[in-house]
């Protein structure tokens, strides 16, 4: 019989939610990786049996999830990576694994995600491209051919033959476009990606975080680390510079928040997105109070 999945949670302060995600895990060897060292996070963990590590500052995400691999409490097991802002019932969590086994070369595994008002969340993305951003630019992505895609992190199984296989998350990345990187990781090494919709997870969505700026940083920051690392200079600076003049005629064209938004999205790459995360970024151990880096 295969034993269930460990099931690890980096978390950032918002104990009430994290309360309400661990609460259905009973049964489950859960790690908590506390990447903001609060007490209030330590309580709930232990509330409810879960294995709880303060690293002593803010990893970012793939980094606290390096740090729960390497502490394993079921060695050789499937890893579920669970937001501290999601919710899914053991049921879903077992459907989940053993929709992963039923075929070969499945790396990672995630369900269709409903938000707290029901709404149905994209889960599923193309990798980033520079083409696609050039594409968009003028106006013609429509035509692009489908490519291969990824499955968001934020519920997502990951299976222990893939993780031995392809290795932990690159620490590089802080908070967005991690799971992008290791899942194309595993692409290249002939791995499948799903979707199962007929599996259903909810996900508040920017739960532990409640700065949208900071959170776009971060998450363009994420993409433009993906291109550099796979396309190269050249590739994000063809990624980048589509974003910068094609936001020119939008800031002319549109008016209201939607210039607006076309304003600060040309300034954010004119300027580079992970030069801009570099002043959001903690500098000191979060104990002595780093800034907010909470993923959506």
């Amino acid at each position: 019989m295969r034993a269930l999945p460990e099931i690890v949670v980096v978390a950032y302060g918002a104990p009430a939610l994290l309360r309400e995600t661990l609460a259905p895990l009973a049964g489950f060897a859960v790690t908590v990786v506390d990447n903001s060292s609060s007490p209030e996070v330590a309580a709930v963990a232990r509330e409810v049996g879960a294995a709880y590590w303060d690293p002593g500052a803010n990893l970012g995400f793939g980094a606290g999830v390096n740090h729960a691999l390497a502490r394993r409490r079921t060695p050789g097991a499937d890893v579920l990576l669970l937001n501290p802002d999601a919710v899914v019932d053991p049921d879903a969590i077992r459907a989940l694994q053993a929709a992963m086994h039923a075929e070969a070369r499945i790396a990672t595994v995630g369900p269709a995600q409903f938000d707290a008002d029901g709404q149905r969340a994209q889960v599923s993305w193309p990798y980033p491209h520079p083409l696609e951003y050039v594409a968009r630019m003028v106006r013609l992505e429509r035509f692009l051919r489908e490519r291969p895609r990824y499955v968001i992190g934020s519920v997502l199984l990951m299976n222990a033959e893939a993780l031995a296989s392809v290795g932990g998350f690159d620490e590089g990345f802080f908070l967005y476009a991690e799971e992008a990187d290791w899942q194309y990781r595993a692409h290249q090494a002939g791995w499948r990606n799903v979707v199962r919709h007929d599996v259903t997870a909810t996900h508040v969505g920017a739960g532990t975080s409640t700065d949208p700026v900071r959170r776009e940083v971060f998450l363009q920051a994420g993409q433009e680390r993906f291109l550099r690392k796979h396309y190269g200079v050249w590739g994000w600076r063809a990624a980048r510079w589509a974003v910068v003049v094609g936001s020119l005629p939008r800031r002319v064209l549109l008016r209201g928040a939607r210039r607006g938004a076309a304003r600060d999205r040309g300034l954010l790459f004119r300027r580079g997105p992970v030069a801009v995360e570099a002043t959001y970024r903690p500098r000191v151990p979060r104990a002595a109070g780093a800034a907010d880096g909470g993923r959506a």
